[in-house]
């Protein structure tokens, strides 16, 4: 999630959209109570804006906090992407 707010501030249809396109998330049900929870730690920052068609549309953005656990993780996601193909990534007759 906070991957997709690298690339700058986004409502939650929006961050929606894109992880049901990647097929990370089932729906809004759980998006919301995550960015919320995103917001309590301080990893995300909010505002209100109107949208054009008058509603009014909640935007989040990354903190400073929130830039600095999206770098941590990426620095541990290559080597936790790599055991889990060694892991689960070839059937050698019963050896993984």
């Amino acid at each position: 999630m906070l991957g997709i707010l690298d690339g700058g501030e986004a409502y939650g249809w929006e961050i929606s959209k894109v992880l049901s396109e990647r097929g990370l998330i089932a729906g809004e049900g759980t998006l919301y109570p995550l960015l919320n929870r995103l917001h309590r730690e301080g990893l995300v920052s909010t505002r209100w804006q109107q949208s054009e068609s008058g509603r009014r549309r909640k935007y989040y953005a990354l903190t400073g906090e929130g830039y600095a656990r999206l770098n941590a993780f990426r620095g541990v996601w290559g080597e936790f992407r790599n055991n889990v193909d060694k892991t689960i990534g070839s059937h050698d007759g019963g050896q993984g």
